[in-house]
């Protein structure tokens, strides 16, 4: 009987990914989705994104990646090193698209396997998850180029508004994309924000995308326009009030 239950249910997985897996496997080769696919793709992955925590929760071990902006093929090696999943569990810390020349496969393929192994990757939300910022860097450019219009990059752009911002990392772990805010002391501060829009040009939201650590102690003004510097003594304050080791 455990047997029959146990086939039964491989086989509902199976088909319940069977076009997921397809999407992967043609991922893989870098080969971009048809523009439906990409829309049913958002869709299931958005399902999965506005149920996770600002503070997203993540068990060890867990490889954490940095920006890939559309470097397909560093995103390979880097699969290549690690391991593929599901047998390696990934964290990814935003800027997916952007700069380089295959935005569209890159976001498409961490998504799909967002989609297919929920439990196995988490993907944070990074600065460039945005309209205006992909406006200018080249994803949207890409996304006409591939498909001749901008529809994919609405879905994905619209996607975006549901990455998490933050993941911690067995309780003692604090991974985001930019940094700290003068306007956050607790990580219950980051749960509070309502993250399900564009990335605001200022504030505690735009603050954790955009902010950067700095040799200098103190808050500073950032040279990039957007969040601040902060030195070693702000972040020896976090981890001490939050009960973290890391940054």
């Amino acid at each position: 009987e455990a047997g029959v239950d146990q086939m039964a249910a491989a086989s509902a997985t199976a088909s319940r990914y069977k076009d997921v897996d397809q999407w992967v496997e043609m991922l893989y080769e870098c080969k971009p989705l048809a523009e439906a696919d990409v829309k049913t793709l958002c869709e299931k992955a958005r399902e999965i994104l506005v149920s996770e925590s600002n503070v997203q929760p993540v068990a060890c071990p867990v490889t954490c990646c940095g920006d890939v902006h559309g470097q397909f093929h560093d995103l390979m090696e880097l699969f290549k090193i690690g391991g593929k999943l599901p047998d390696t569990n990934y964290l990814f810390m935003g800027d997916y698209v952007d700069r380089g020349h295959y935005s569209v496969e890159t976001v498409s393929l961490l998504v799909a396997l967002k989609v297919r192994f929920p439990e196995r990757i988490c993907i944070l939300r990074g600065n460039h998850e945005s309209r205006q910022i992909t406006q200018v860097y080249g994803f949207y450019d890409e996304c006409v180029r591939k498909y001749g219009n901008a529809n994919v990059w609405k879905m994905f752009t619209d996607l975006f508004d549901f990455l998490p911002l933050t993941a911690l990392v067995e309780n003692k772990i604090l991974c985001l994309h930019g940094g700290l805010s003068p306007a956050i002391d607790a990580l219950d501060h980051v749960r509070d924000l309502d993250r399900f829009q564009e990335v605001p040009h200022e504030g505690p939201m735009c603050d954790l995308l955009w902010s950067d650590p700095d040799d200098r102690a103190g808050w500073g003004c950032s040279p990039r326009g957007a969040g601040y510097t902060f030195g070693q003594d702000i972040s020896e304050q976090f981890n001490h009030n939050n009960g973290l080791i890391l940054i």
